[in-house]
This record gives C-alpha cells, sequence and structure tokens, in this order.
C-alpha cells in the first residue's frame, strides 16, 4: 500500500496518531540516529488508533537508511527538522 494512500485510510478513518507523539518520536530520533529495531521497539504498536511510527514515515518526517549495507538506522528527514523547528517555535520553546 502506497504511503499517500495509507495517510488518507488513516486520516479519513480519524486513526491518525495525535500530534503531541508524533512530535515526541522525531525529537527523540532527532537527539541522534536510532537502529530501526529500537525504534520499531519502542514506537510500534498494533493498535490501528495508535500508528505513531506508521504516521511519521508516511509524513515524510523520518526515514530509514542503510548502514554498510547491513543495518538500518532511522533518521530525521529535512522536513522532520523543520516540522520540529516550527513546532519548538510555537510553543515558545
Amino acid at each position: 500500500m502506497s504511503s499517500k494512500r495509507a495517510r488518507s485510510r488513516s486520516e479519513s478513518n480519524g486513526n491518525a496518531a495525535p500530534d503531541p507523539l508524533i512530535f515526541d518520536l522525531v525529537e527523540w530520533i532527532a537527539r541522534q540516529p536510532r537502529p530501526y529495531a529500537d525504534v520499531i521497539d519502542a514506537w510500534r504498536t498494533s493498535c490501528p488508533r495508535l500508528t505513531v511510527w506508521e504516521d511519521a514515515v508516511d509524513r515524510g518526517l523520518v526515514k530509514r537508511e542503510s548502514v554498510d549495507g547491513i543495518r538500518t538506522r532511522v533518521v530525521v528527514t529535512e522536513l522532520g527538522r523543520r516540522y520540529l523547528e516550527q513546532r519548538a517555535t510555537a510553543v515558545g520553546r
């Protein structure tokens, strides 16, 4: 299923993750790139109403990247960094 299709489905069902949780995930990854297994262990859920990891990926805020062709890590994208800056400005950080 494409990202656009997944996003449309979750938004139309009202199942998109709450923005503060997405912010927490992106901020956590921004501190340092995280191994993919750690991110999934900490943020993946089977609850269809709490799709923090999936929504952050679908929105282009974080992405997976290969390290040495062996490991996968998760990093914040440029769009994710702008998202953090905008949120920080909005709350006066």
